[in-house]
């Protein structure tokens, strides 16, 4: 089940929302090392976030799966938002710097496939920053918020994909130690919450955080695959290319002239 850009924007203008956004903020603050200039792309739903750490960026792209929808963004100036097939990126091999992945691992149809995308993507020094939802923390159990569907991960699994597409995991974090619960009273308590999560349950997490870095000593089989897309035009008449090749067959190559 995938989460819909309609319900991903309507939970985070939500005041549930809101902290979930803060809580992932300072999770992902603890792995983040400011990199200047760099060529940077969301993929999934990291909104939020791009606006957050792609201040200093050279160049910042969303780039949100066709299951999920996208919209434009920024609101202001030219738009960096695309429709993609997370196993097909539409860029050029070494190309970008830092990937940031939100509401995305958890929702692929072939998660080793789509790592092994994003490594082809990013540059010898590239980095990888990944969100997924902890199989051990209650967020997963519950579909009223986006980390209640797709399929969550502990980090030893993670890891261990993340090994397999030749990334090396260097930094961890963890961040949504309150319960999703929308009652006032419950939210409130957000940040005694969260702080006494992060010392007293740290492995009940709501999600899981990881920054890995792309590994090129490891040889890699070359092997040439095809895409498992099937793209039809749209605009094409129906039945005017086999009319045409019918037509062409019936025709004489050399017609007689009269007389």
């Amino acid at each position: 089940m995938h989460s819909d850009i309609v319900d991903l924007r309507s939970f985070y203008a939500s005041p549930l929302g809101r902290l979930t956004e803060r809580s992932i903020t300072m999770a992902l603050s603890s792995i983040w090392a400011q990199v200047p200039n760099e060529r940077l792309v969301g993929l999934g739903y990291a909104l939020p976030w791009l606006e957050r750490f792609g201040a200093d960026a050279e160049r910042v792209f969303a780039f949100m799966p066709a299951t999920q929808g996208a919209v434009i963004w920024p609101a202001t100036g030219p738009a960096a938002t695309a429709l993609v097939f997370d196993e097909e990126l539409p860029l050029m091999d070494s190309s970008v710097d830092r990937m940031l992945l939100v509401h995305s691992l958890e929702h692929a149809e072939n998660p080793r496939e789509t790592l092994n995308e994003i490594w082809r993507v990013l540059s010898p020094a590239g980095r990888v920053v990944i969100v997924v939802p902890n199989r051990r923390g209650v967020w997963a159990r519950f579909e009223h918020t986006p980390f209640g569907t797709g399929r969550p991960y502990s980090r030893g699994q993670l890891g261990e994909l993340l090994r397999e597409a030749n990334f090396t995991p260097a930094a961890w974090s963890d961040g949504l130690f309150f319960p999703p619960s929308r009652r006032r009273f419950m939210m409130r308590l957000h940040g005694l919450l969260e702080s006494g999560g992060r010392r007293l349950w740290p492995i009940f997490s709501g999600v899981i955080a990881v920054e890995a870095q792309k590994r090129l000593y490891q040889g890699i089989p070359v092997a040439q695959r095809a895409s498992r897309r099937v793209f039809v035009p749209v605009l094409s008449p129906q039945g005017a290319p086999s009319l045409g090749m019918r037509f062409v067959a019936n025709s004489d190559p050399n017609p007689k002239r009269p007389g």
